[in-house]
């Protein structure tokens, strides 16, 4: 394998582009979230959160009916669906038709989950962010990867990829095994660690931000909500996720000497995010 190239500043303003100032909402993208069960809503509010957040226009959440009243609540400017069930997804059904959507963050396993995903990937034609749960149900189902839409972007943390991919006697071995598994199904993994590398197909790329404030509860579920904004605001899928991670870890490279390892949690990517943009700018 050659060397893996870097995702720097430069590299990542050779594709950023800038808010048209006579843009409107409807022109910034529609993004949907898919997330949360019965104890793991917070789940679905970092990642909506999340997403409104990094650039996209409008944000529609869709989550089991006991997260109603939170997600109003924490995100009032997110538009939230529910599903008839009150603890988990059973089915996936949008009133609208989104630029992107992130599907998985603490959806939980439950039957009635796996099948709703597996009729939702049998139609849907949106850009997709796989995380999280939804990973789990495909290692479990494997002949379901090929419902995937090629350029996909699957986010993995190291146990989900193992559950992917199988497991690994060495670094080298993890790299063979991902980069195949991402030319077989024609995908992209974000393979989070330190550092968090991308895998597109032979192409490697690794990120040049973050540190390990980010080793912390829903900053997982932070990165699926910023990459798929990127998408519904018609990022390429590789620079969407390019840009998701290196902004991702920016926001902790810039809230760091504030707020130190220990007391840096998922909320305080989102708080961060503005700052992590406009460093781009500048």
């Amino acid at each position: 394998m050659k060397p893996p190239y870097l995702i720097t500043k430069e590299e990542i303003l050779k594709f950023y582009k800038p808010v048209n100032p006579l843009t409107h909402k409807g022109l910034q993208g529609h993004a949907v979230i898919i997330a949360g069960s019965y104890g793991k809503i917070g789940a679905a509010v970092l990642a909506s959160k999340s997403c409104i957040k990094s650039g996209c226009g409008l944000v529609t959440a869709l989550i089991p009916k006991c997260g109603y009243q939170i997600l109003q609540i924490s995100i009032p400017e997110v538009m939230v669906v529910t599903d008839e069930n009150a603890n988990f997804i059973t089915q996936i059904n949008l009133p609208l038709i989104p630029k992107a959507i992130g599907i998985g963050p603490g959806i939980g396993k439950e039957l009635g989950t796996q099948k709703a995903v597996f009729e939702f990937l049998r139609i849907n034609k949106a850009p997709l962010v796989l995380d999280a749960d939804v990973l789990n149900i495909l290692a479990e189902n494997q002949s379901w990867l090929e419902l995937v839409p090629e350029k996909t972007i699957l986010t993995p943390h190291p146990k989900e990829l193992e559950r992917l991919i199988g497991k690994w006697d060495s670094e080298a071995q993890k790299f063979q095994k991902a980069i195949a598994f991402s030319e077989q199904y024609k995908i992209i993994i974000v393979m989070k660690g330190a550092p968090t590398f991308i895998i597109n197909q032979t192409a490697v790329c690794q990120n040049t931000t973050g540190n390990a404030a980010l080793a912390t509860a829903g900053s997982g579920d932070v990165l699926t909500g910023i990459i798929t904004s990127l998408l519904s605001q018609s990022y390429e899928p590789l620079h969407a996720a390019q840009l998701g991670v290196f902004i991702h870890g920016l926001t902790a490279d810039i809230a760091l000497p504030k707020t130190g390892y220990q007391s840096f949690i998922a909320s305080d990517i989102i708080k961060n995010l503005g700052k992590a943009f406009l460093s781009l700018e500048n």
